[in-house]
C-alpha cells in the first residue's frame, strides 16, 4: 500500500540555530495572531466572510463578498514589514509567514465546516511551530534520508534519525515543545508491504484493568504511567502554583513539570503503538468496540484511569495500521451488551457492576473472564455484521442474536470463529 506516511525526529539545534528559530517562532505567532485579529474584525462587520462567496437561500442567488483570506493579509504582511517598527518581519523566512497565513484559512474552513472548533490565539509558552517549505529543484543538497536536513536560514540540523524514511518531503515542520525540546516532523509517499494473512480474527476489549484483551486470551496489561508519577508530579505542581508569575524561577519550575507531563506522553506512546502492532499481526479482522470516551471521562470516579489508558488513540492505531498491512478493523455498535451476555448460550446478566472480575453463567454453568467474555462477543457481533446473506439470524428472547446454522453446536466449541469453521465442515460434508 502506498501512503503518506509521517515522520517525527529529535532535533538539536546550536546557539545560533535556535536564536534563528525563535525569531521564526515569534514572527510566525505575530503574523498568525495579527491575521485572526483581522478575521474577527472583518468578521464582525460583514458576517461571515472567510467564505469566498454566499447564497441567498429565498432566491438562490450566489454573491462574492469581501473575503480577509491569506492572499489579503500575506500582502498586508509585507506593506507591513516596510513599515518603522517591524523590522523583525524581514529577519525570518518569508514563506514560513505565507504558511502560517494559509494554515490559518484551513484552520477556519474546518471551523465553518464543523470539523474543528474556532482558532484561538497563540501565547509565547505555548507549544511553537513553524513550517518550512523545501525546494525540490534543490531537494539533493538540502535532504538525504538519514544524513542531511538543511533548511532555510538555520543550515543543516542535527537530527537524530530513529528510522529511515522512504520518499522525499515536500514541507518541513519544526516544533518546540512546552519543555524545551525540539522536533522535525515531514511527509513521505512511502510503500508499506502488507503483512502475511493469519486466517484468524480476533475481538478486543478496552478496558483499564488490562489496556486491551483479545478473544483468544491474550491480555496487554496497563502500566498506568500517569499514576506511577502523579505523587512527583503533585509536589512539582505545588511548587509551580506557589511561585511569582513572570519569575525566572518560575519559568524553571515550569519547564520541569513539562518534562514530568512529556515523559508519561512519551511511555503512553510507546506502550499504545508496540500493543497496537501486536494486535495488527495477530489477525486478519480485529473486531472494536465504538466506546464513546469523551463521554465516559465524565465519570469522576474514573475520569483519570480512563484518560491515562488513552482508549481513543488506541483505535485510531488500530484503524490506520489495519489500512496498512492489509487487514480490516470492524467496529460494532457501543450500547451492545458484551460483558454481562454469555458467550457460550447467549444468556444475559440482569447487573454487572465492574467489581465482578470472574462469572459463571447460570443458564450453562460456564465460567468467564468478564474482559475475554467480552471480546468474544465483540467478534461474534462483528462476524454477524459481515456474514454472508445466506446465513440467517436466529432472534431468541432475552438473548443475542445467533447465526442459525451456528445454534445447536457442542459447547465445547468456545469462540465464535470456532463455532463458524464448525458450521463450514458440517455443511462440506453435507
Amino acid at each position: 500500500m502506498i501512503t503518506q506516511r509521517s515522520n517525527r525526529f529529535r532535533i538539536y539545534p546550536n546557539a545560533a540555530q535556535r536564536q534563528q528559530l525563535a525569531v521564526e517562532f515569534g514572527n510566525a505567532r505575530f503574523v498568525c495572531n495579527l491575521g485572526l485579529f483581522a478575521r474577527q474584525q472583518a468578521r464582525l462587520l460583514h458576517g461571515r466572510v472567510d467564505l469566498g462567496e454566499r447564497v441567498n437561500r429565498k432566491t438562490g442567488e450566489v454573491r462574492a463578498v469581501k473575503t480577509v483570506d491569506a492572499g489579503a493579509l500575506d500582502a498586508a504582511i509585507t506593506q507591513l514589514s516596510r513599515e518603522p517598527g517591524y523590522e523583525f518581519l524581514s529577519a525570518g523566512t518569508r514563506a514560513c509567514l505565507t504558511q502560517a497565513l494559509i494554515d490559518q484559512d484551513k484552520a477556519f474552513k474546518n471551523f465553518f465546516e464543523g470539523r474543528a472548533k474556532f482558532p484561538k490565539f497563540k501565547g509565547r509558552f505555548d507549544k511553537q511551530a513553524v513550517r518550512y517549505q523545501l525546494d525540490q529543484r534543490q531537494i539533493g543538497r538540502t535532504y538525504a534520508a538519514g544524513s542531511l536536513l538543511k533548511l532555510p536560514k538555520l543550515g543543516a540540523l542535527k537530527v537524530r534519525w530513529s528510522r529511515i524514511p522512504a520518499g522525499t518531503p515536500k514541507m518541513a515542520t519544526v516544533c518546540k515543545d512546552a519543555s524545551g525540546r525540539y522536533f522535525v516532523a515531514f511527509g513521505c509517499e512511502e510503500f508499506i508491504k502488507p503483512l502475511a494473512p493469519t486466517g484468524r480474527t480476533v475481538g478486543v476489549d478496552l478496558g483499564i484493568c488490562d489496556v486491551a484483551v483479545t478473544s483468544d486470551g491474550y491480555k496487554s496489561g496497563n502500566p498506568r504511567h500517569q499514576k506511577a508519577k502523579l505523587k512527583h508530579l503533585k509536589r512539582q505542581q505545588r511548587r509551580l502554583a506557589r511561585m511569582k508569575k513572570g519569575s525566572h524561577r518560575r519559568n524553571r519550575q515550569r519547564i520541569r513539570v513539562a518534562k514530568i507531563h512529556a515523559h508519561i506522553a512519551a511511555s503512553r506512546a510507546d506502550f499504545l503503538h508496540k500493543t497496537t502492532t501486536e494486535i495488527v499481526k495477530r489477525a486478519d479482522v480485529i473486531a472494536l468496540e465504538d466506546l464513546h470516551v469523551k463521554g465516559m471521562v465524565k465519570n469522576r470516579h474514573l475520569a483519570r484511569a480512563i484518560s491515562d489508558v488513552g482508549m481513543g488513540e488506541l483505535r485510531r492505531q488500530i484503524e490506520y495500521k489495519a489500512k496498512w498491512y492489509g487487514r480490516e478493523a470492524v467496529v460494532i455498535d457501543r450500547w451492545a451488551p458484551t460483558s454481562k451476555t454469555c458467550s457460550d448460550c447467549g444468556h444475559r446478566a440482569i447487573k454487572m457492576p465492574l467489581t465482578v472480575r470472574v462469572w459463571t453463567c447460570p443458564a450453562c454453568g460456564a465460567v468467564h473472564d468478564r474482559d475475554v467474555n467480552a471480546a468474544r462477543n465483540i467478534l461474534r457481533l462483528a462476524i454477524e455484521s459481515k456474514q454472508p446473506e445466506g446465513i440467517g439470524l436466529l432472534r431468541v428472547e432475552g438473548t443475542l442474536n445467533l447465526p442459525a446454522k451456528v445454534a445447536g453446536i457442542p459447547g465445547e466449541a468456545r469462540t465464535v470463529a470456532e463455532k463458524l469453521n464448525h458450521a463450514d465442515r458440517l455443511d462440506r460434508a453435507a
